[in-house]
């Protein structure tokens, strides 16, 4: 009996701390998303978390394990659009098109975040991932197209360009472009022949 007790005394302070974790966690993901990650503080993060200071460093002993462990959450959380769903797509100008579409629509969900995170830390070595996450959705909407050389270099980079969230932010929030109309000008940036293919309307 007394092994019986002992085991779930430890079962319960081992899902206590990791209640507690999760709330520092959830805490620094809010705090990122409002004021961003440069302005946020661990007096902030424990006070919204209702622990103590020296609580988050047990948990989390560097800046950098708290980054990754938001980081990892919230992309788990808000999962970016898969380029290797897009690869079944042959045509190159549908795929071209369902990639700029799902992805402005991505930004858009994510927007709060990114908009700081982007500000604060886009190169911050946590940013890794999501960096390469683009790079390869970039790779994968110009494979269609079979172009090589400088060609290929320049259909490339407009393509990058079209997928940044700071393209999507210009067209929308600072140009005032509504969903399709942004996407539109995104797949006629991004086209390898200079210029998009006639408006399809709500085509996928």
């Amino acid at each position: 009996m007394i092994f019986v007790t002992r085991s779930y005394t430890l079962k319960r302070r081992a899902e206590r701390q990791d209640e507690t974790r999760q709330r520092i966690v959830d805490a620094a993901i809010e705090l990122h998303q409002t004021i961003g990650p440069t302005a946020t503080t661990i007096s902030q993060i424990a006070d919204l978390a209702g622990v103590g200071r020296v609580t988050v460093y047990r948990h989390f002993p560097d800046e950098l394990t708290l980054a990754r462990a938001c980081s990892g959450q919230y992309l788990q959380r808000n999962q970016p659009p898969d380029p290797e769903r897009w690869s079944s797509i042959d045509d190159p100008e549908r795929r071209l098109r369902t990639g700029i579409r799902e992805t402005y629509a991505y930004h858009r969900a994510t927007a709060r975040m990114f908009s700081h995170v982007l500000a604060d830390a886009r190169d911050h070595p946590v940013m890794a991932p999501y960096h390469e996450h683009w790079r390869r959705a970039a790779d994968v909407l110009l494979e269609p197209w079979h172009l090589h050389g400088r060609q290929r270099t320049l259909s490339r980079a407009a393509i990058a360009v079209a997928l940044s969230f700071d393209t999507w932010r210009t067209l929308g929030d600072e140009q005032g472009l509504n969903d399709r109309q942004a996407v539109e000008l995104g797949v006629r940036l991004a086209h390898p022949c200079g210029c998009g293919p006639p408006d399809r309307g709500n085509a996928p």
